[in-house]
């Protein structure tokens, strides 16, 4: 039969059906449907359910009712499978007494087996007429527990429910020669009439071979029907339970059908267990919930409706059927105990709601368990919403399976939404917008970094033998296939999770080259420091760079003396701010802050330190390691501070020679220690000397094994001679010492003198002593050390006059020049032999008087060989006459 004509069939019986309970005391000579039962053999079981539900009383007491009475039989199969029924009927033989002494479940059962109204004739078998009928059956939510002694019978049905006030419905038809009851729209199911009916005083007694049971929920319901199998898979617990949670509902769902309109991929997403909110909205899109529900006839000649979601459904009647909106009534009228549910030919959603979302691409692509995560840590908001634009890169499942889960953050931390939010890049990025060694921004947003946002590396490769866009690597993770575009959304599929950057010293800790500078940071206390110093950016010198520092002053450093100067010179390598390479390069010749207070100049491509040596530079390696405060780079080499000051002292400490050191000071020397003027009036200060400028030769402590240094420290002379021996004055510009050859060499670098074949250098002690100078003689040995000996010193067998150099610092007071050479000897000022001192004085000196005793004798002898005079002696006398 066509839908418009059995809707317009229906109108008139449910009209007619719909009359006001009616109750009263029947006279003592009537029959009454009591009595009509207790007549009947075939209906002993169903008296027996009404005396244990109390509603004998009620029967008796009703008037104009239909009661659709199941026999012996029916009850029997229906108790089979039914434990309320079972209960009630075999309640002293096999079940305890039920604890809901009001039974007031069973009594609802068995009140949906009667109609408000006497049944009018049954229609003639070959109608297929459906007929509507009000039962005194008022659905209710479950109530709880009874409390105390129930009320006393009868109980008459009263008005209410989640019907909106209305009892629940049965249908009747005339199908197959036979009538049939609780039917569905077309006459189609029920429990058909095993027995006559029978006219009695009170009401119209009809025999059924089955039980009626009650319309359920509508969430109960629905899996009922093949042509809903589609929504009934999808739908979830949260479905089901807002669907049981309402009353007075009139739903309208789609058959199967229906859902092929959508995506293949929002269908995945939908059958996910992620869809719960889509589903709501879907379902919120079909339902409406009044104060009373609408059942088909309420749709002639037609009805505008307010779903829960807030769109509008027109209903009105057409030619042959009834149109919800765009979609055609497939089945109306599904009983249901909270409300009613028609089917509909289409999905009644407003155009553009449901969106494909990166949620569901991601469900689609089998990245379900990167879903689960991000829904763990509320950052749905990443995938789910259409207009953002977002690149996203997403591990598989099998890939999060590879690696286990054992090595991501526990579910719902902290740590957790970190790391997936590392994983989400604003914008779309494509690989040709993309290049090599750039760094883009990421959802991340550090507390490190002041809430800045965290950057990711990216890699790109072009291999020009493929057509296909360049392949990118994001973090050091490859990708593994090309890209999906999602409207607005960009997915990479990575070939594994990325983890988020750590600290700056976690970050470098594989770097084998940054071991030094990594040892020192843990040696002190700034390790915790600067792993949470926000926004900063670590400089790391090469494990060379502390080399070609000389071995005095890294061993001054990593003292305990030298832990102040150490944590000067390491926040010295850590600068205020965050500084890509991009940054970097944009700043050249500026300073910038560090960490120590003080700051460094960078000049193409070099650091300038505050302090330390006038030439100390540092070639700048920008590596781009970042980190969760910022970024690290690496350096040539380490950068000392102004606020560093290696003196002598602290360099001769560091070479172990304390026993050279008490000297000095023994000697008053302290103020070349200290890089002091000299004491006014003392002997230096008045030869203008300073403490600035002077390169100690210092010998080990183990080095005076043998020297007597009770007796040294007593002769004061020869304390001051040894002294001085040792104490090199230094030019002021180190450039004066090195040629530009040997400055290019890494091991002469940073030396307080050259230590090049043949140079020469003067002693305090030189000026009084002509074996005061100090020459250097380098090894013959590729990596030998250079030997220092004292110039002229010859003719004894003694090894004082020269000794090996062990190491080296220089020192950074006055104008960087100067420090400690470490000695493995200590060189006792040399003084000749007698013999040699004196002899070839004497035998210049007696040769000299020789040679002029000879030739005075030869003048003499050529003398006596002239002839004898030819003038006259000269007259002593005068003439008289002249005086």
């Amino acid at each position: 039969m066509q839908l418009l004509g059995l809707l317009s069939l229906l109108a008139p019986f449910v009209a007619s059906a719909q009359i006001p309970i009616h109750s009263s005391t029947p006279s003592i000579s009537s029959t009454t449907l009591v009595d009509a039962l207790s007549a009947d053999p075939d209906y002993t079981h169903l008296i027996r359910l009404l005396q244990r539900s109390r509603l004998i009383p009620t029967l008796a007491r009703l008037n104009r009712t239909t009661l659709f009475a199941p026999t012996n039989d029916a009850i029997e199969r229906h108790a089979a499978y039914n434990s309320l029924w079972s209960a009630g009927l075999y309640e002293d033989e096999f079940y305890p007494k039920p604890r809901d002494n009001i039974q007031e479940k069973l009594r609802q059962e068995l009140l949906y087996h009667m109609l408000n109204g006497t049944l009018p004739p049954f229609p003639p078998p070959e109608e297929s007429t459906v007929q509507v009928h009000e039962t005194l059956h008022y659905p209710r939510k479950p109530m709880g527990p009874p409390m105390g002694d129930p009320p006393s019978p009868p109980w008459i049905p009263e008005p209410g429910g989640t019907l909106g006030g209305r009892p629940q419905r049965l249908r009747l038809a005339s199908r197959d020669k036979g009538i049939w009851v609780g039917v569905d729209a077309f006459g189609n199911g029920g429990v058909k009439v095993a027995k006559g009916r029978v006219d009695v005083a009170n009401g119209v007694l009809v025999g059924i071979d089955d039980v009626l049971e009650p319309p359920p929920s509508l969430a109960t319901i629905i899996p009922k029907y093949p042509s809903l199998s589609y929504f009934n898979r999808i739908k979830n617990v949260e479905i089901d339970l807002e669907l049981d949670a309402l009353s007075e509902l009139t739903v309208f769902l789609p058959v199967d059908s229906a859902w092929d309109s959508l995506h293949p991929i929002e269908r995945l997403y939908l059958e996910s267990e992620f869809a719960t909110d889509d589903l709501l909205k879907i379902l919120n899109w079909h339902a409406v919930e009044q104060s009373n529900v609408f059942w088909s006839e309420s749709f002639n000649p037609g009805v505008n409706l307010t779903t829960i979601k807030g769109n509008h459904l027109e209903i009105f009647t057409a030619p042959k059927k009834v149109i919800v909106n765009d979609a055609e009534l497939v089945q109306p009228d599904i009983y249901a105990s909270n409300g009613v549910l028609h089917t509909v030919s289409s999905l009644l959603v407003p155009a553009s709601s449901l969106k494909l979302t990166p949620e569901k691409f991601l469900l689609a692509l089998n990245c379900t368990r990167f879903v689960s995560l991000l829904h763990s840590v509320n950052l749905t908001t990443l995938i789910n919403d259409p207009d953002a634009h977002y690149t996203v890169l997403a591990p598989a499942d099998d890939v999060i399976s590879l690696f286990g889960d054992s090595d991501l953050p526990e579910e719902g931390s902290d740590e957790l939404k970190r790391a997936l939010q590392y994983h989400f890049i604003p914008g779309k990025w494509t690989p040709s917008k993309m290049k090599h060694k750039m760094l883009l921004e990421t959802e991340l947003k550090e507390l490190g970094l002041d809430g800045g946002r965290q950057v990711i590396d990216i890699e790109v490769t072009h291999d020009p033998t493929l057509s296909r866009e360049a392949k990118v690597r994001f973090g050091g993770v490859g990708t593994v296939q090309d890209l999906i575009e999602v409207n607005n959304t960009i997915i990479y599929l990575v070939a594994r999770p990325i983890n988020p950057p750590t600290d700056a010293l976690t970050s470098a800790l594989p770097k084998l080259d940054l071991s030094a500078f990594l040892a020192a940071i843990f040696s002190t206390s700034l390790a915790d420091v600067i792993k949470a110093a926000p926004r900063s950016t670590i400089l790391m010198p090469h494990n060379k760079g502390f080399e070609r520092l000389g071995m005095l002053v890294s061993d001054h450093l990593l003292s305990s003396a030298g832990k102040s100067d150490l944590t000067h010179v390491i926040m010295h390598h850590v600068l205020d701010g965050v500084y890509y390479s991009d940054s970097l390069a944009n700043i050249s010749g500026k300073s910038i802050p560090t960490d120590d207070g003080s700051d460094v100049r960078l000049v193409n491509g070099s650091l300038t330190a505050s302090g330390g040596w006038p030439d100390m530079t540092s070639d700048l390696h920008l590596k781009n390691l970042i980190t969760e405060t910022g970024v690290v780079h690496e350096l040539s080499d380490v950068l000392i501070p102004r606020t560093v000051e290696l003196n002598i002292g602290k360099l001769a400490r560091a070479a172990g020679g304390s026993l050279m050191t008490s000297m000095l000071i023994k000697a008053g020397f302290d103020w070349v220690l200290n890089a002091t003027a000299p004491p006014a009036g003392s002997p230096w200060a008045d030869m203008g000397l300073d403490g600035k400028g002077w390169t100690l030769l210092c010998p080990p402590d183990y080095a005076f094994k043998g020297v007597n240094m009770t007796e040294l420290l007593k002769d004061m002379e020869r304390l001051k001679e040894i002294v001085g021996q040792h104490l090199i004055p230094t030019p002021s510009h180190p450039s004066s010492i090195f040629m530009s050859a040997e400055r290019a060499k890494d091991d002469d670098l940073n030396r307080p003198i050259s230590l090049r074949n043949d140079a020469t250098y003067s002693t305090l002690l030189s000026p009084n002593n002509a074996y005061g100078d100090i020459v250097v003689r380098s090894p013959a040995t590729p990596g030998g050390l250079p030997v220092l000996g004292i110039k002229g010193a010859r003719g004894t067998s003694a090894q004082e006059d020269w000794a090996r150099v062990l190491s080296w610092g220089r020192a950074t007071t006055g104008d960087g020049v100067g420090g400690v050479i470490t000695i493995d000897r200590l060189l006792t000022p040399y003084h000749p032999p007698w013999l040699v001192q004196y002899g070839q004085p004497i035998g210049g000196g007696i040769l000299g008087v020789l040679l002029i005793g000879a030739f005075f004798w030869g003048v003499r002898w050529l003398w006596n060989k002239e002839e004898d005079a030819t003038y006259e002696p000269l007259d002593q006398s005068a003439p008289e006459e002249d005086q």
